[in-house]
């Protein structure tokens, strides 16, 4: 089976620092692979350059065969990137801002109505759609604009700290709905996270970084296994210990 996203030694420098040096890894359809480290190990920056928002000053990436170097248009047609500071038009109702997303992916009104239609379904908001998106909470923010993200059926959906600051509750129901896009319409998850432990249970394979360096990937059991360790978060202090 062809990878979704097949990352090849990709680097970013910046003036003084390195941001991600040489990553690669791959992910294939329907899995959810998350890269896993510290508060600025990298992550974003390895994201970003596979949204084609950061050029890499070394390596590729491609997305269903296309480069992020030589065709971002190609990219851009088959992805979504939700960052972590990501927010939604206030003043609009819930409802009307999927409208608005959705006419900004295609003129086609069929096709917008199916888009909406299918983010409703998702976010599961019911009757609160159509009240004003000043008065949800963050969880429901986050429902939200995870439908929106996918609405469009995207190969590759790059969610960066997808959970960052909800509840227990909350972040569950979103871990829920990645997995069960990725398990029944085969949609590829990219993510990032700081949160090993929550990591752990939602993903199919994880990358660990750490100073722009991916140290090891696997499946979380494997890793543990590897490393003779309870979590993955003794997975991490032991592989930048052998690093």
């Amino acid at each position: 089976m062809a990878a979704t996203l097949k990352v090849e030694n990709l680097s970013k420098k910046y003036a003084k620092v390195e941001g991600a040096k040489q990553v690669s890894f791959e992910i294939e359809r329907g899995e959810v692979f998350a890269l896993i480290g510290p508060n600025g190990a990298g992550k974003t920056t390895t994201i970003r350059m596979i949204a084609t928002l950061l050029t890499p000053t070394g390596g590729d990436a491609f997305v269903e065969g296309h480069s992020v170097v030589r065709e971002p248009g190609k990219v851009r047609e088959r992805i979504t990137y939700l960052p972590d500071e990501a927010g939604a038009y206030k003043n609009m109702t819930g409802r009307n801002y999927l409208k608005f997303m959705a006419a900004l992916f295609t003129n086609d009104k069929r096709e917008q109505g199916e888009a909406v239609g299918r983010a409703v379904e998702i976010a599961a908001l019911g009757q609160r759609l159509d009240d004003k998106i000043a008065s949800y909470s963050r969880g429901m923010i986050r429902k939200l604009l995870l439908a929106r993200a996918v609405m469009t059926h995207p190969a590759l959906a790059m969610l960066d700290e997808p959970t960052s600051g909800l509840d227990i509750l909350n972040a569950l129901e979103i871990r829920r709905m990645i997995r069960r896009l990725a398990d029944e319409e085969g949609m590829s998850f990219l993510i990032s996270s700081h949160n090993m432990l929550e990591i752990e249970s939602l993903s199919d394979r994880v990358g660990i970084i750490n100073q722009g360096r991916l140290l090891v990937t696997g499946r979380p059991d494997d890793l543990k296994n590897q490393f003779n360790a309870d979590n993955l978060e003794e997975v991490f202090e032991r592989a930048v210990e052998q690093e």
